[in-house]
């Protein structure tokens, strides 16, 4: 029977926000409930790079329930707000950041991101850190050579400012392409994460996976109903036409110098 993951995907955990970030935020009293819900559920807490060990090898390593958090782009709020709430409650988490962002005063929704101090105060306490690019493009539609630069550039940052390997990467708005995929695998990274917004398959591709994005008007009954399995689906093996298609879309509106809406 697989054991179909629920990997959690944050943002912002703030009580300010801008409309630009606001369906992504999560207020800090409800993520506090979320977290709690994490807890008595008894479901065991992993990093990206752990969950990845344990399917790589014998998947009778992971629990009957496993949860994974993780937070994208690198916000301040995630050290100064959501990490003592996990540090309190021991949750294992995974933060990818973009390099372009860090120190900034302002970033994505006008929030303060990430200081190179609290970066590696994070990675110091045991945070997984992962990369998430320079500037948070949509890979899919850059040329292989950018593209590569965005990748390469980030780990090559992280890895500077940390002194270690950063083995976990995800794509911006969660966007990739079997292109993608292969620069991200070459570059030396060993996953990677995209939405999908479905439970992750341990016996599906490690640098296409799915999780499940935490919105504002998230509940704490949800993340309860999503670590026993219900109220969602297993993310599919292969890419859906609806996917391709929208790719497709968004690299002939780049090139006729449109920027599409996405999700962030």
């Amino acid at each position: 029977m697989i054991r179909a993951t629920p990997i959690l995907l944050y943002h912002a955990v703030s009580n300010a926000s801008t409309d630009g970030i606001a369906d992504f935020t999560v207020r800090p009293a409800r993520f506090a409930e979320q977290l709690d819900a994490i807890v008595d559920s008894g479901a065991e807490t992993l990093t990206v790079s752990e969950y990845v060990d344990a399917i790589g090898g014998d998947r009778r390593a992971l629990a009957d329930r496993t949860v994974l958090v993780t937070f994208d782009d690198g916000y301040a709020d995630t050290h100064d707000t959501a990490f003592p709430e996990l540090a309190q409650r021991s949750i294992r988490s995974t933060v990818y950041v973009t390099t372009g962002y860090l120190g900034r005063s302002r970033g994505p929704g006008g929030l303060p991101m990430l200081d190179r101090g609290r970066l590696g105060e994070l990675a110091e306490a045991g945070v997984e850190i992962g990369g998430h690019t320079r500037s948070h493009p949509q890979l899919d539609t850059l040329r292989a050579r950018q593209a590569s630069e965005e990748i390469l550039g980030c780990k090559a940052t992280l890895e500077a400012e940390l002194g270690r390997p950063v083995r976990t990467f995800a794509y911006p708005h969660g966007y990739s392409s079997p292109k993608v995929r292969r620069l991200v695998h070459a570059s030396g990274y060993d996953s990677a994460c995209a939405v999908v917004n479905a439970f992750a398959d341990p016996e599906g591709d490690p640098f296409r996976i799915a999780r499940l994005t935490v919105r504002a008007t998230t509940t704490a009954s949800e993340i309860s109903a999503w670590i026993r399995g219900a109220g969602g689906s297993l993310a599919p093996r292969t890419e859906r036409l609806e996917t391709r298609a929208w790719r497709t879309y968004r690299r002939c509106a780049v090139r006729l110098g449109i920027r599409p809406a996405v999700e962030r």
